[in-house]
């Protein structure tokens, strides 16, 4: 053992001992090496499976909340087109939110959060950001009813834009179709010309868009020909109206502080 210490005779021997012993090291050291890997891996799969049913509902939170923005966004451009119709318009305005729609497939009207006590009045013109969308036909003090104009009882005087031919739009019953009625064959309309409201019978400025001929139809055999339109506002879809005050409506009558007016260094405003 001295001369091993010192001159490390046996350190070969000891190498051979070492390299045949090692496998028993393994067999010996298995069950406890087995036992901590076994551990590890169902420790890091529950983990796994922890972190995955976190990150799920973290996920549909964000989707719930993505959801939700786009909702907003929506909502901020369609108020954003109602203010810019309203400057537009250069009359004085009052924004609404539709709160329920009639349910009655042969009615065509919705319900606002706006009544008399915001100075509502029955007959008022209702836009959307586009063209018109109808009339205040009842007013309560915090809710009005507005009759679209593609109910089958409406009827709005109204003119093509190109060269001032006036007929009147009824509704039809059907959410993307007027009817102009009793314009004779050899009227000067066109298959995209646009409608807009004549003014005529007081109840509606004059100016405003309403829809597009979408077809004309001349039956030789009659005396008047079949012409059809589609309203350029969008009934079906819209969240918010705009309420108008003509100056008419709105002489004698201060409204109420959430109507807005206009810039008035613009132009005349148009008169009824």
């Amino acid at each position: 053992m001295v001369v091993d210490h010192r001159q490390n005779h046996l350190e070969g021997i000891r190498s051979i001992l070492a390299v045949a012993l090692s496998p028993l090291n393994v067999i010996i050291n298995l069950p406890r090496s087995t036992g901590e890997w076994i551990s590890e891996t169902f420790a890091t799969r529950s983990m796994l499976q922890q972190q995955n049913q976190a990150l799920k509902k973290e996920n549909l939170l964000l989707q719930v909340r993505q959801q939700k923005l786009d909702s907003l966004r929506s909502e901020n451009m369609r108020l954003r087109n109602l203010l810019d119709s309203a400057v537009k318009i250069k009359d004085r305005v009052l924004i609404a939110e539709v709160i329920a729609v009639d349910l009655d497939p042969y009615r065509h009207q919705v319900l606002i959060n706006k009544g008399s006590s915001s100075g509502i009045f029955i007959g008022q013109p209702a836009l959307d950001a586009s063209a018109v969308m109808g009339q205040v036909t009842h007013v309560n003090p915090f809710s009005s009813t507005v009759l679209l104009i593609t109910d089958a009882s409406h009827g709005l005087p109204v003119q093509v834009n190109r060269n001032g031919v006036r007929t009147v739009a009824l509704g039809t019953g059907q959410i993307d179709r007027l009817e102009l009625p009793h314009l004779p064959n050899n009227a000067d309309i066109e298959v995209g010309d646009l409608l807009v409201t004549s003014g005529l019978g007081g109840r509606f400025p004059p100016g405003y868009p309403v829809a597009e001929v979408t077809s004309v139809t001349r039956n030789p055999g009659q005396p008047f020909a079949s012409i059809l339109a589609q309203p350029k506002a969008k009934l079906d879809q819209a969240r918010e109206t705009l309420l108008v005050w003509t100056l008419d409506s709105i002489q004698g009558y201060e409204p109420p502080d959430d109507a807005t007016k206009a810039p008035e260094n613009n132009a005349e405003e148009p008169q009824p």
